[in-house]
């Protein structure tokens, strides 16, 4: 029987989404089954914080390892084994018999979990030219925020109706199929000059980033004072200090720290950085606002959180037009003002709202989000080469991965400090979650601010805003006195 043909980069399109779509479903519908897991395995709620830790850890050791990985056995082989491997270590999770296992399979995951992102989209940038970016992200996208949302609804689900065990064998499915259809349909690609294996980059920078991680995720648990928290922080934090000094002074560096001197690409990161904070803070934010002021059951909670991807998968469509029309700087600017208001108009709501007000709002937090990550990631490397897309790729997703953790880890932080405390343990009152809400609002609007300083004429093979390179700089120079002229259809250069 012959096979259904395939073009090589829908291919690659299609085993990146579903590799993403199972990483970021399973992030959040593992924290639905986290109270269960306390009941089952007769331990506190507190000490399965591990089972999310140990993955978030294990992401922070080998996100760095990946972009070198990739370049020198192959982009389809590394994707093929992280999706392998995260498939795997999820059917051990839901075998599992105590805790014990259960956080060193969810370890395991973060190994396939730390390769998957940066491999898969150094994959896709190769495959697909700066010019075709910007369409092919506003489908990537789709799956990348579906999945955190339908996390929830369908963990809520399966735990309730079948097993905690359920919510790791569903990625059994998706992770098979996209393994089989990877090695069937993708072609391999090898850059003919990976370089040595930078070996005190990749332990510095495994240590340092997982310390760091760990501090950063367990800070609000444990106390930012706790003698703990403060060794792991500031030993990461030297180890990454040390890490910046050996890279740069390495001719084949692990973490190529010298791509920061790509103005777009510096800048596009930064914000990733910013935005990640303030998205990934506002779900965990409110998530527990829903279900700890507001008394929804947590399948209520995770519905009214839903409407969050359609609001991305709609807004997808509208900022590739959006980019096309009035450039980068433009588009990321408004989203991130979108989410400052947003966030900003959550925190005046109250028992006494109608909950879909709250559905709205975020839906319309799904369609400033689009605006940000699918404009932001597609132009990130348009100035990128394909011999450091890995590397540049590898960067990326690090300090992406950093921002959500300090995001959550902040936000936490703040909702801890203005809570009532009772016999020693803190209740978030309204209050409380307001002010979190307008911390998120105030970050989102750092990341504006960021997102001003973007060129739009280095971004202009991406968006084909522009006739030429010449038209672009003229324009981005004028931008704050004259209208940006888009390509007219057929226009010659």
């Amino acid at each position: 029987m012959q096979l259904p043909t395939v073009s090589r980069k829908r291919a690659v399109a299609v085993v990146y989404v579903l590799a993403i779509f199972m990483q970021a479903m399973d992030i959040t519908i593992v924290n639905v089954a986290l109270a269960t897991l306390a009941r089952q395995f007769h331990v506190t709620p507190q000490e399965t914080d591990a089972v999310a830790v140990s993955f978030v850890v294990s992401l922070a050791v080998f996100i760095p390892a990946s972009g070198w990985l990739g370049d020198r056995f192959g982009t389809k082989r590394v994707l093929l084994f992280a999706v392998a491997v995260f498939t795997a270590a999820s059917a051990l999770c839901g075998l599992s018999q105590t805790l014990a296992q259960l956080v060193v399979f969810r370890a395991l995951q973060g190994v396939g979990g730390g390769l998957l992102m940066p491999v898969g989209m150094a994959m896709l940038f190769r495959t697909y030219p700066p010019a075709e970016r910007i369409r092919v992200a506003r489908y990537v996208m789709i799956p990348a925020a579906l999945g955190p949302a339908l996390g929830p609804v369908l963990g809520g689900l399966l735990t309730t109706d079948l097993s905690w065990r359920w919510v790791f064998y569903v990625n059994l499915p998706i992770g098979i199929f996209a393994l089989v259809f990877g090695l069937l349909y993708v072609e391999e690609h090898r850059e003919p000059n990976p370089g040595r294996f930078d070996l005190p980059g990749f332990l510095l920078a495994g240590l340092g980033f997982s310390l760091v991680m760990f501090a950063i995720s367990e800070g609000a648990n444990h106390g930012w004072a706790s003698p703990l928290i403060l060794t792991t922080g500031l030993v990461g934090a030297v180890l990454l200090c040390a890490l910046v000094l050996t890279e740069l002074r390495v001719r084949e560096p692990m973490l190529d720290l010298r791509l920061f001197g790509n103005r777009l690409f510096r800048t596009t990161t930064v914000i990733a950085f910013v935005a990640g904070a303030a998205f990934f803070g506002i779900l965990y934010l409110f998530a527990l606002y829903f279900q700890d002021a507001l008394g929804m059951s947590p399948l209520v909670a995770g519905l009214t959180t839903f409407p969050e991807a359609i609001g991305v998968m709609l807004g997808s469509q509208v900022s590739t037009r959006m980019v096309a029309r009035y450039g980068p700087r433009a588009t990321l600017t408004a989203g991130l003002l979108g989410i400052t208001v947003l966030a900003t108009l959550m925190s005046f709501t109250s028992t006494g709202t109608n909950w879909w007000v709250l559905r709205v709002i975020m839906f319309f937090v799904g369609v400033s989000v689009s605006h940000v990550f699918v404009v932001g990631q597609a132009v990130a490397f348009t100035t990128i080469s394909s011999a450091s897309t890995g590397r540049a790729t590898t960067l990326y997703n690090a300090i992406r991965q950093l921002g959500a953790a300090v995001g959550i880890a902040g936000l936490a932080t703040v909702l801890g400090a203005f809570s009532t405390t009772v016999a020693g343990i803190a209740h978030p009152d309204l209050a409380a979650y307001h002010i979190a809400m307008r911390t998120s609002a105030a970050i989102a609007l750092i990341g504006a601010a960021f997102a001003l300083t973007v060129k739009d004429r280095d971004a202009a093979a991406a968006t084909g805003q522009y006739t030429t390179v010449r038209e672009a700089a003229a324009a981005d120079g004028a931008a704050e006195r004259a209208v940006l002229r888009p390509r007219a259809v057929g226009e010659a250069e």
